[in-house]
């Protein structure tokens, strides 16, 4: 696996079964980086995620409540969407333009991690 030149702020985002949460990023369109059992690098659509094996103290996923999400901002909206169709959360998450100036979509992801893909409204080609 080769390093990437990404820029930015990324997210650590704690799976109690990691080895499960992969193929979810995947299907996103995410592809390995590098990292090691129990720490993962995902890229795609121009960034980075990180995917750290959960456990006791602040990485423990709570089973009731998941507090974590992830934003994606790419204009590759409606392709992801259409990846992950069925992960969808509806009726609330369904791809649109949002009030706030967002056009997204939520995706329900592992542990029931939030995971909003979005591009601002303002830039979206009609």
């Amino acid at each position: 696996m080769s390093a990437t030149e990404t820029v930015g702020a990324f997210a650590i985002v704690p799976s109690n079964d990691l080895p499960n949460a992969v193929p979810f990023w995947e299907r996103l369109g995410f592809t390995r980086a590098g990292g090691s059992n129990d720490y993962i690098i995902m890229t795609g659509w121009g960034c980075e995620v990180h995917l750290i094996q959960a456990g006791p103290g602040p990485w423990r996923v709570p089973a009731d409540h998941n507090p974590f999400g992830v934003f994606i901002r790419t204009p590759d909206v409606d392709a992801i969407a259409a990846r992950v169709d069925d992960l969808i959360i509806r009726p609330g998450g369904v791809l649109r333009h949002r009030e706030w100036g967002m056009y997204e979509v939520g995706i329900a992801g592992p542990d029931g991690l939030l995971v909003r893909i979005g591009w601002p409204s303002a830039l979206v080609q009609p």
